[in-house]
């Protein structure tokens, strides 16, 4: 089947979680995606709480997939993303999952706990919608074709 003058037969369908509160921020990512090369499937939550129970399949995510990664904003309600950060990463299940800090923080606290904590990489949200989907492109880019992932358990 052609996408876009594409051949997308051999391509599997990627899975992204995206944790982000701000329904700019969310509608930017989808916007940013909606063009890739790579098939993604984006699939959004707005807090800590539910991240952690879409990525371990509890209600009301029972049919979720594994996502191959993991973007996620720091500053969430109920509970913030560092925690998160630290729960999938001490998670035996969940540990594999590449995670991508995706924050406005430009604080070298934040960057530098986020790191520890086993964060893949952290970058600072560009402001403009074109840096934001430059980022967002170069992050599947990166992630989707050079990189070899983990098997999906």
């Amino acid at each position: 089947s052609a996408h876009g003058g594409r051949f997308v037969t051999t391509l599997e369908m990627r899975d992204i979680l995206l944790v982000e509160d701000s329904p700019s921020d969310q509608l930017l990512a989808q916007a940013a995606l909606k063009n890739e090369p790579i098939p993604v499937r984006l699939h959004i939550v707005a807090d800590g709480s539910q991240a952690l129970a879409f990525l371990r399949r509890q209600p009301p995510f029972t049919d979720a997939p594994r996502p191959e990664l993991l973007l996620l904003d720091l500053n969430l309600p109920k509970k913030d993303g560092r925690s998160v950060l630290d729960e999938v990463k001490s998670d035996p299940l969940l540990c594999t999952i590449p995670v991508i800090v995706l924050t406005t923080s430009l604080s070298d606290d934040d960057v530098r706990q986020a790191y520890i904590s086993g964060a893949n990489c952290y970058v600072v949200k560009p402001l403009d919608y074109e840096h934001f989907r430059l980022v967002i492109r170069s992050l599947c880019n990166f992630w989707f074709e050079h990189v070899r992932l983990p098997p999906r358990p």
